[in-house]
């Protein structure tokens, strides 16, 4: 009996570390527009520098030092396009949960250049209030990162019945009396009909029409693997907060 248990245990393992992959992959996919944006910055400031180069090899009284100038601007692109596709990938890849010792904050910064390219395409403000003195927490970085960027991404959808100039989402750590780590995720958009605050971590319940429903339910999922929990209430004056709740080492 205890043998079927276990397997019965490590299929539901498996089964929900693919939902959270196909969630993870469903956000991204989502994303792909700002990603796009974002990588043809430098792909474009790459092919323009490369067009200096050539033009100015081309005079008769080539200026070195500018060819070279050109040159490592274009190596510095070329570096930025790969630490977003790198970003990606660590977004994106399956495999086994790890847990290493992370700062908060700078885990939120690496998602910093997708945020802010994303709340381009959308029009929208990203504004991150980020406290001191957090304590380092063990996580799973990848799974985080994974709630944090469903949560904008979500934010960003619900301003589009705002008008231009007053969207705005915010990402705000701090630290709990009891040294949690709260993460907020909050927008001023409509906020959410209590018939859908009811059921919106159930899998499955979305209101966008391309959506698979399956975002905030995987992401409370990673939430409570952490020995954390992830809420939503109404934003004040008005619109949506999600608190992600994250223990430390110690309370876990």
């Amino acid at each position: 009996m205890n043998h079927s248990n276990a397997r019965i245990d490590d299929a539901n393992r498996r089964l929900q570390e693919r939902l959270m992959h196909v969630s993870r992959l469903a956000a991204v996919g989502e994303m792909a527009a700002g990603v796009a944006h974002e990588l043809n910055q430098p792909l474009a400031a790459v092919a323009n520098y490369a067009q200096a180069c050539e033009r100015l090899l081309g005079m008769p009284d080539a200026d070195l030092e500018e060819v070279r100038d050109a040159l490592r601007q274009i190596t510095a692109q070329a570096v930025r396009a790969g630490d977003i596709i790198s970003r990606l990938r660590g977004l994106t890849r399956a495999r086994e949960s790890l847990g290493e010792l992370t700062d908060v904050n700078a885990l939120i910064l690496e998602l910093a250049d997708l945020l802010e390219s994303d709340a381009r395409l959308h029009e929208s403000a990203c504004r991150f209030e980020l406290a001191d003195g957090l304590a380092p927490l063990t996580l799973d970085r990848a799974q985080i990162q994974q709630v944090i960027f469903t949560l904008v991404r979500n934010a960003f959808e619900a301003l589009d019945e705002r008008p231009l100039g007053a969207r705005e989402v915010v990402v705000a750590t701090a630290r709990a009396a009891d040294g949690d780590v709260l993460i907020e995720v909050r927008d001023n958009g409509p906020g959410i009909s209590p018939e859908i605050a009811q059921r919106l971590f159930d899998p499955f319940c979305t209101t966008k029409t391309a959506g698979t429903g399956l975002g905030l339910a995987s992401s409370r999922t990673i939430a409570r693997a952490h020995g954390g929990t992830l809420e939503h209430r109404p934003n004040t004056p008005d619109g949506a907060c999600f608190l992600l709740r994250l223990p430390p080492p110690a309370r876990r």
